[in-house]
């Protein structure tokens, strides 16, 4: 199996952490996946915390999970707006249940949260989130990336070397 040619979702909102979702999307692009971003509205542009602008290439509401073979969940504020939508949770729970790739950074752990899929799963986030994983059920471990069957997340942008390294080997596997 090669990444080559995977289709990868990322969700993008307002607020999200810059460099966790431009530094993956640009990697795995450069490693030959095809990477679609999607927000609560096609075509809008959403700012990142430091204001770097992302524009939402598909609308969440029109997307289906059986067209991606992983998803990409960045941090920053935008997972606290994003996992009250039931169309990002029943899409991560989907692509989670069906046994493709759900990596989480920092915040973005939230939305696998929501989505009820970390119980019983390994993983890491920034310590902001340990109590909500914890309480969802996961086993939170403070390390630069943690990959667990299906599930890869990892802590903050000073891990996003190791988070995509893990990402493009989950495809090589």
């Amino acid at each position: 199996m090669s990444i080559e040619d995977k289709r990868i979702l990322f969700f993008v909102e307002d607020l999200y952490e810059d460099l966790e979702l431009w530094y993956p999307k640009l990697r795995l692009l450069e490693a030959g996946a095809k990477v679609l971003v999607a927000g609560p509205q096609k075509g809008k542009i959403y700012r990142g915390k430091n204001g770097y602008p992302c524009q939402a290439e598909a609308a969440i509401d029109e997307i289906s999970f059986e067209d991606f073979d992983g998803l990409i969940l960045s941090g920053g504020f935008a997972p606290d707006k994003l996992r009250r939508m039931d169309k990002v949770k029943h899409i991560t729970a989907e692509i989670h249940q069906r046994g493709k790739l759900i990596a989480h950074i920092c915040h973005g752990g939230w939305i696998a949260i929501s989505a009820g899929i970390v119980k019983g799963f390994t993983c890491t986030s920034t310590p902001g989130i340990k109590d909500d994983l914890e309480n969802a059920g996961a086993k939170w471990v403070d390390q630069p990336v943690v990959v667990d069957r299906n599930m890869i997340s990892s802590r903050r942008p000073d891990d996003l070397p190791q988070f995509c390294k893990a990402i493009i080997n989950f495809y090589k596997s």
